[in-house]
């Protein structure tokens, strides 16, 4: 008789960035803050997680330690299965440089730089060669479909298109993570959906996301997993609506 074959689990993906019981303390005058106090947070390879909470809540804090823009006042942050404490801060700028991308409310371009030249930046601290910077800036612009604004300074763009930049300029060294915060903050709710309808298309194509949001109904939408963080703690995990698509 012919044995019946038994269907392997599929395992999950590997976990990219990890916080273990992470604290993050200010001192002003004789007080303690507890920005963020007693984190966990596991982000595998290929999620969309949310990072939710109200003003003051330690979104952004938690932001810094999860970009390994900050570090701990206690606990343990591994990104990509490396403990961050380990790396001096010039071997950790060029690691989260090569890793992580990241999208800002604020989008911080660069006002006397074009968006092709925006985009060509972060590609000049990993040395890439120059006209390599040009073609893989070219392509990104035409990626996030503002092809033909690629000489346009920020000042001459629109919110929406300005934020696209961002985005093209987070994906400048192909990272594997895109960092992205309250990227609808200063957008309209029309534009704003352009904007995640572009992070939801990153994340179909392989690419992890993680986004700092005060707005329930977004992470509730776009997120495959929802971290709901109050006081600096995480009050709660749930699933987002993303799977459901």
């Amino acid at each position: 008789m012919k044995k019946k074959g038994t269907k392997k689990k599929k395992s999950k993906p590997e976990i990219f960035i990890e916080l273990k019981d992470v604290k993050k303390y200010y001192h002003m005058g004789d007080s303690i803050v507890r920005a963020v106090d007693g984190v966990n947070v596991n982000v595998r390879r290929g999620d969309f997680v949310a990072i939710m909470g109200p003003s003051g809540s330690g979104k952004s804090t938690a932001m810094n330690l999860i970009g390994s823009l900050d570090l701990a006042t206690k606990g343990n942050i591994y990104l990509d299965k490396e403990e961050i404490h380990n790396f001096t801060e010039s071997e950790l700028a060029q690691i989260r440089g090569k890793k992580i991308g990241f999208i800002f409310q604020q989008f911080n371009l660069i006002p006397n730089l074009t968006a092709l030249e925006n985009v060509m930046l972060p590609m000049v601290f990993q040395k890439v060669d120059e006209y390599d910077r040009q073609d893989i800036a070219e392509s990104l612009l035409e990626k996030v479909e503002l092809g033909e604004r690629m000489d346009h300074y920020p000042g001459q763009l629109s919110g929406g298109e300005r934020q696209r930049v961002a985005i093209a300029r987070a994906l400048a060294n192909d990272p594997e993570v895109i960092l992205a915060d309250e990227p609808t903050g200063n957008l309209d709710t029309k534009t704003g959906e352009i904007v995640l309808e572009f992070l939801d298309r990153l994340n179909d194509e392989g690419k992890t996301i993680i986004m700092i949001t005060h707005d329930p109904k977004l992470a509730l939408k776009h997120a495959d997993t929802i971290f709901w963080l109050r006081d600096g703690k995480i009050q709660k995990v749930t699933n987002g609506n993303r799977k459901a698509k």
